[in-house]
């Protein structure tokens, strides 16, 4: 892992691809700098009149449900159609469908139509893509869910559509619907503060530029995980916020695996 890892940090440094991301302005400003911390370059259109252009000209594309609009919605059916047409591997962030019938729905629309290479989500967010009659309270992850529960929504998902499935939360859940990485990197501290899920795919949106889905939301996972836990302070929110984007831009493959606790197994079919 350290050898791929080393290779995709560096590649992002040297390449510094083009990540476009349509999401929502409460975390553009913390995806942006995450996509920058990493030597790739961001950039957030979501007219519906340049998106498509911008998507062809980018390396991958992010799409983020949170605080949706009847605009976004329109831009991010082109760039996900252009994403695919182009062939240009893209994320889709399933924000909210455990509380938004209508989320719910226009991600089910893109997930048929598109094929994005990762679908994310929090654990509440899995499961409602799963299971069209579970609903849950806001965008915050349900900690009545076992583990067990969201990796066989997980992976149901992951085979249903074809692609890589990101279940974030106290351990992150990664599959392909044959192979499961956990992850168990991370701090409380990452929860109380806005916009670390939404940089999650940010980060992983950059690894998909030069690895494959599994490993790019693995990597995104051991990153953001590790940062956040070399980042904790008891001086509060703001300290952290700071302390966790150095990590980010400081980061290298040696340390992460040094701190690193992650499993990997096969799941039966």
């Amino acid at each position: 892992m350290i050898d791929s890892l080393s290779t995709a940090l560096n590649l992002l440094h040297t390449q510094s691809p083009l990540i476009h991301g349509i999401t929502n302005p409460i975390s553009i400003y913390p995806c942006a700098n995450a996509i920058l911390s990493l030597g790739a370059r961001p950039i957030m259109a979501e007219h519906p009149e340049e998106v498509r252009p911008i998507t062809q000209s980018a390396q991958s594309l992010f799409l983020n449900l949170g605080n949706i609009t009847d605009i976004r919605m329109n831009s991010m059916v082109y760039s996900a159609e252009e994403a695919h047409r182009q062939g240009i591997p893209f994320l889709l962030d399933a924000v909210g469908v455990g509380c938004s019938p209508l989320r719910r729905a226009y991600a089910q629309s893109l997930l048929t139509h598109y094929s994005p290479h990762v679908i994310k989500g929090n654990y509440a967010e899995i499961q409602a893509l799963a299971h069209p009659d579970y609903t849950a309270s806001g965008v915050d992850t349900d900690p009545s869910l076992s583990h067990i529960c969201v990796i066989e929504a997980a992976k149901q998902l992951a085979i249903r559509y074809r692609c890589t499935l990101l279940a974030s939360g106290t351990v992150d859940f990664i599959t392909d619907g044959h192979c499961l990485v956990q992850i168990f990197n991370g701090t409380p501290q990452l929860g109380r503060l806005t916009g670390t899920g939404c940089m999650l795919g940010a980060l992983c949106s950059c690894f998909l530029t030069v690895v494959s889905p599994l490993d790019a939301a693995t990597f995104a996972c051991l990153l953001l995980g590790v940062a956040g836990e070399r980042a904790a302070t008891s001086q509060g929110t703001g300290t952290f916020a700071l302390r966790l984007m150095d990590q980010l831009s400081t980061l290298d493959a040696e340390t992460i695996h040094l701190h690193q606790r992650m499993e990997v197994c096969h799941l039966e079919p």
